[in-house]
């Protein structure tokens, strides 16, 4: 009996060994996800100073933090309140699983189980959470195995950045900045122990939510660690007594959110998980400067629906789409390098996150004048020059049918002859038409062509500004006023640091088009435009400003291109329908 005992014994040892072994053998692989952990990490953007404008993420907002940056009362109130003994088991606790089983069988249900931290890894990142035999085993096989590959230090760093901490957090550095706003080595000991009591059920846990639990639960790891005798006496008084002050707050923080719209746009092509893979991205953005763009745009726009209600006040049914479609943006650079320091690409970017500053393009109207102006003195012309500024009459063809064209100067009056430089800061229509029938309109497409204009039509078009733009392709064409004939390309990416360290560094790309000298006379004349030409409301006391104002047809769109001696801003108003 005895001996049929033992070999029905053996033979159930075997068959449980081998099938042990089967379903090892079907889940070995599961484990390559955990040695070679990959979490999605958030990617954050800073400013020139260093100064953070925003995190970006996808799916999980995640900061990932070494092992040895985690505090090491971090990992003791961890250990203390999930598995006491995890350095000194192998990957499963027996005793605990012991007294598990023991209470659910008393239950007559699953009311509590035994995971270690290795396991409850394993659960995280390879196993679904149902509560079946068949899962406990094979996250008891994983955990045995995966401590023989990777160390306990390697295990709590994985388990202290994969875990949800809810409110959106992943990982122990995220939820310390989110709850708190502070890095881990600056959390008090009540901190602490609200954060490692979170993963067991974070969204109840969640002290937004639920303080008073979320404070229970912290009582419960500081009295574990007054017990095991981690902490002291004086300790735990005084942590027990804390009411630490929480935050409900995302960790988006985008301070210049179409500033790092147009850098996602610039990097996405190149680097994919630019929004998951834990990048460091320094912009050439100055947040200061972008804070005061962002309020001007702003101002402006509500000065011109002030102004428009008031015009039409008195209506029986007000349109109000003037409210609707108004919008606005703008871009300043250092002229000498085009780094962007501030780009705005709309009013308010919680009502429209279409960004105008490079997603939309725009007839220049008669912003491009400079241009016009500057192909002529090339050719000979200078500031004094005399211009006819008279009307003409064009004929034209369309499908066969004669047409005329009668432009006509602002007010509808004209000069008769003007100098070259009144013409200019004046914005005067009919003597640039002049201007550009004498140098010749291929002469003149031909060179905007050069300054990177793009949708350039040969004929007299040109003169009213018909070429369209985008704020991004107008800065870099103007830079060649406001940086002495040299153009520069915008760019707003300064550094690009991935999460190994490894650094990519974006230098200025420049192009010499004119001589300082030939650029000096424009920069005299748009002096001009701005002391007492059509830029006036664009003085500013104690600093030397050069610039174009530019209207289109019917003022659709309107544009105001100016520098100082060390800074370009463009800026440009209109509506959204055309």
């Amino acid at each position: 009996m005895i001996k049929y005992i033992i070999g029905l014994a053996m033979v159930v040892g075997l068959a449980i060994a081998a099938w042990l072994y089967t379903l090892y053998d079907e889940i070995k692989q599961d484990i390559d996800v955990v040695i070679n952990y990959t979490p999605k990490q958030s990617t954050q953007f800073f400013d020139k100073d260093g100064k953070l404008i925003a995190n970006t993420f996808k799916e999980e907002n995640r900061e990932y933090v070494k092992y040895d940056d985690i505090p090491a009362r971090i990992i003791e109130g961890l250990v203390a309140i999930e598995d006491t003994q995890f350095f000194e088991h192998h990957g499963v606790n027996p005793d605990a699983i012991s007294r598990a089983i023991i209470k659910n069988i008393k239950a007559g249900t699953y009311m509590e189980g035994a995971s270690t931290l290795t396991q409850q890894l394993i659960k995280m990142l390879v196993l679904n959470r149902e509560k079946k035999l068949i899962r406990k085993v094979k996250e008891a096989l994983l955990a045995i195995r995966l401590e023989t590959v990777l160390t306990k230090e390697e295990i709590l760093e994985r388990y202290l950045n994969h875990v949800y901490f809810g409110h959106g957090y992943y990982g122990i550095k995220t939820a310390a900045k989110g709850y708190f706003n502070k890095d881990l080595y600056e959390l008090t000991l009540k901190e602490i122990a609200i954060l490692v009591g979170l993963p067991r059920a974070p969204s109840f846990y969640d002290p937004t939510k639920n303080l008073k639990i979320s404070l229970a639960r912290a009582n419960q790891v500081i009295t574990r660690l007054n017990t095991l005798g981690w902490i002291n006496n004086e300790q735990f008084e005084n942590s027990m007594k804390e009411t630490p002050v929480i935050f409900n707050q995302t960790l988006t923080k985008n301070k210049a959110p179409y500033a790092v719209d147009y850098a996602i746009s610039q990097l996405i092509n190149d680097i994919p998980d630019i929004l998951s893979g834990g990048y460091k991205v320094y912009l050439t953005i100055d947040l200061d400067a972008q804070e005061i763009a962002q309020e001007a745009l702003k101002i402006s726009y509500d000065d011109a629906l002030k102004r428009d209600l008031d015009v039409r006040k008195g209506e029986k049914k007000p349109d109000d789409s003037y409210v609707k479609e108004l919008n606005g943006a703008l871009i300043s650079i250092e002229s000498a390098t085009g780094k962007i320091l501030a780009l705005s690409g709309g009013v308010d970017y919680n009502q429209s996150v279409f960004n105008r500053a490079f997603q939309s393009k725009r007839q220049a109207g008669s912003a491009i004048k400079p241009f016009l102006y500057q192909v002529a003195l090339n050719n000979g012309y200078n500031p004094a020059s005399q211009l006819i500024d008279i009307s003409r009459t064009y004929n034209y063809t369309v499908g066969g049918e004669q047409k005329k064209w009668q432009p006509k100067n602002y007010g509808g009056n004209f000069e008769g002859i003007v100098s070259l430089r009144d013409s200019l800061t004046q914005s005067r229509n009919l003597s640039t038409l002049n201007l550009v029938t004498d140098v010749g309109v291929p002469v003149v497409t031909n060179e905007l062509k050069n300054y990177g204009f793009k949708d350039v039509q040969d004929n007299l078009s040109i003169t009213l500004g018909s070429m369209s733009v985008s704020l991004i392709e107008f800065s870099e064409a103007y830079s060649i006023f406001s940086n002495n004939g040299t153009q520069v390309k915008p760019y707003i990416i300064e550094q690009i640091v991935n999460k190994s360290g490894e650094s990519i560094t974006i230098e200025p790309q420049t192009k010499v088009l004119q001589k300082p000298e030939q650029i000096y006379l424009m920069t005299s004349i748009l002096n001009d435009v701005v002391t007492k030409g059509t830029g006036k409301s664009a003085q500013v006391a104690g600093i030397e400003l050069a610039g174009k104002t530019g209207t289109t047809n019917d003022n659709v769109d309107a544009w105001f291109c100016g520098y100082s001696p060390s800074i370009q801003t463009i800026i440009w108003f209109g509506k959204d329908n055309n």
